[in-house]
């Protein structure tokens, strides 16, 4: 392991480090990254991932070796970045003496034949079970990350045994922590943005907000960047001007400039968040407001009701991405998944089509 700490220069201050919602988060970090993060000057036991403060970690891998004694286990999980050292200690219920073995086998039978002593002995089994584990086997561990002797580990609040017999379970993990990296860990955290930043920030919060209200005010189903672009036009105007009037003019963009450049981000974040998208990207910038999209809900709703007929999809309901897929293929190849669960969740509200959990849908 690489032993670094944070430059204090470079670290941001613990008062702030709240503001951070990975900072209160078990973070679904790579083995890898774990290893190499550097650790707070401030408070011993805090890394730092990209300065995103971080001391409680979820790992999920394959145990490469064990070791055991009396209080706890010592696990070396790989996660196929790297391996860790778990330090998953036992709770009571293991280390108690098995009451098979205690002579109480008599006068523990309550009324109705329920056997203290039996059950409390499967439940110890259970325990074991699933704390015990073997070398391949598939561990799940959650817990705050330690420095000892130089070592980096995890000291395991909680550790299960996964039973992944379809691998169900690690490649819906290899599908969920590369999207935490991209929309979290990977994006730097400004806990002091600068006014201009301020300033930047706020006006494009203005422009989505605006032509949200434009889309509700005038039921737009369609609409091109012209059509919107006349109502950025006062967040331009009463920007603050930077310069002092004993500095010189400083060339920058045009006004006009300023205003394509703000509704050309304004546009986008919509489409990330789902609220727009363009059902063919042409010449011919046009823009397909989802919520008033009749034709997309009626694909989505048509999609889930004849899926969730198949055997495959009978008792579970279609999963999100299969529905994505179909729609793609039927409707159009641009709609986003934050698109499709904007759909989703008003067809639900309107009672038009079901969850059956997370990710699974069925028709009524």
């Amino acid at each position: 392991m690489q032993q670094t700490t944070m430059d204090p220069a470079e670290e941001p201050p613990s008062m702030l480090w709240g503001l951070d919602p990975v900072f209160s988060a078990f973070a679904r970090l790579y083995v890898r990254d774990i290893l190499v993060m550097t650790e707070s000057t401030q408070v011993p036991g805090i890394y730092f991932y990209k300065l995103h403060p971080i001391y409680k970690v979820d790992v999920l891998g394959t145990v490469v070796y064990k070791r055991e004694r009396d209080d706890f286990f010592c696990y070396g999980v790989d996660d196929g970045t790297g391996v860790i050292n778990c330090l998953c200690w036992k709770n009571d219920l293991m280390k108690e003496e098995d009451p098979s073995q205690s002579g109480a086998q008599h006068g523990d039978v309550a009324p109705g034949g329920f056997n203290v002593v039996a059950e409390l002995k499967k439940l110890r089994q259970t325990q074991q079970s699933r704390c015990r584990l073997e070398i391949g086997e598939l561990l799940r561990v959650r817990g705050p990350v330690k420095t000892s002797r130089q070592q980096r580990e995890i000291m395991a609040s909680t550790f299960y045994k996964v039973d992944d017999p379809v691998m169900a379970a690690q490649v819906a993990w290899m599908m969920e922590v590369p999207r935490l990296y991209r929309e979290c860990y990977d994006k730097p955290l400004q806990l002091q943005p600068n006014a201009a930043g301020d300033s930047s920030i706020s006006s494009i919060s203005k422009a989505t907000n605006i032509i949200k209200d434009f889309f509700k005010q005038k039921s737009v189903t369609r609409f091109r960047p012209c059509d919107v672009q006349d109502f950025l036009q006062p967040l331009i105007s009463c920007q603050p001007q930077t310069a002092r009037a004993d500095q010189e003019p400083v060339a920058g963009p045009s006004a006009c400039q300023q205003l394509r450049q703000l509704l050309k981000e304004a546009l986008q974040i919509l489409q990330d968040e789902g609220v727009v998208y363009r059902k063919v990207k042409s010449q011919d910038e046009v823009y397909n407001v989802t919520a008033h999209d009749t034709d997309l809900l009626i694909a989505v709703k048509d999609v889930i009701r004849e899926d969730s007929r198949r055997e495959k999809y009978a008792e579970k309901g279609c999963h999100v991405l299969h529905i994505l897929s179909a729609v793609r293929q039927r409707h159009s190849l641009n709609v986003s998944k934050a698109t499709l669960q904007l759909v989703l969740k008003s067809l639900e509200c309107n009672s038009d089509i079901v969850s059956t959990s997370e990710d699974h849908y069925t028709a009524f």
